[in-house]
């Protein structure tokens, strides 16, 4: 639920471009996006950083395309995403105590610091392979393939990348019966 919660501001910019153009959907996703992290807000009194990020991010690429009337900067704006990711994936390994996934998933998994390393690694290859093929798309095919591609090639692949993920570690989830819990 949580993923399709992350990616309605995506969808709706996918409806809004099928009924409108460009503009009006990168308006939507702006507004939309913006909307997200008022609800998480209200919800929970605080946001989390990547989730505040993408959303300066929306606002600083789908306001440059709204003021300048330019759809470069939406389209570049999956990538630079992507790449912020991975860069912070990447970053984690070597700035402070625990990787960024460790961080985000240890309280449900018990893994080895090396595992914790190697999986916070393919995430980051995966960011900048999402965001190598953003860019590919987006200036290699028409606009209207661009924003298919954004909306089931990147959802798609996304939720392939998280089940493999989750098949991968699901021998690590932590249980109520665990004996280290015992005192």
């Amino acid at each position: 639920m949580k993923l399709l919660f992350d990616f309605l501001p995506i969808v709706l910019f996918f409806v809004a471009y099928k009924l409108a153009d460009i503009y009006v959907a990168t308006g939507v996703l702006v507004v939309a996006t913006l909307a997200q992290t008022a609800w998480l807000w209200l919800r929970q009194r605080r946001v989390e950083t990547m989730p505040l990020i993408t959303a300066g991010l929306v606002l600083v690429f789908g306001g440059a395309t709204l003021l300048l009337h330019d759809p470069i900067y939406v389209k570049w704006k999956p990538t630079v995403v992507n790449w912020l990711f991975a860069l912070v994936f990447v970053g984690s390994r070597y700035i402070g105590q625990k990787t960024v996934l460790e961080r985000m998933m240890g309280a449900q998994l018990e893994l080895p610091p090396a595992l914790w390393i190697k999986l916070t690694f393919a995430w980051a290859i995966f960011f900048f392979a999402m965001g190598a093929l953003n860019l590919y798309v987006a200036f290699s095919f028409d606009e209207n393939t661009w924003v298919n591609f954004k909306l089931f090639g990147i959802l798609g692949m996304t939720v392939a990348f998280i089940l493999a993920q989750a098949a991968y570690m699901s021998r690590h989830l932590k249980t109520d019966d665990d004996p280290s819990k015992e005192s």
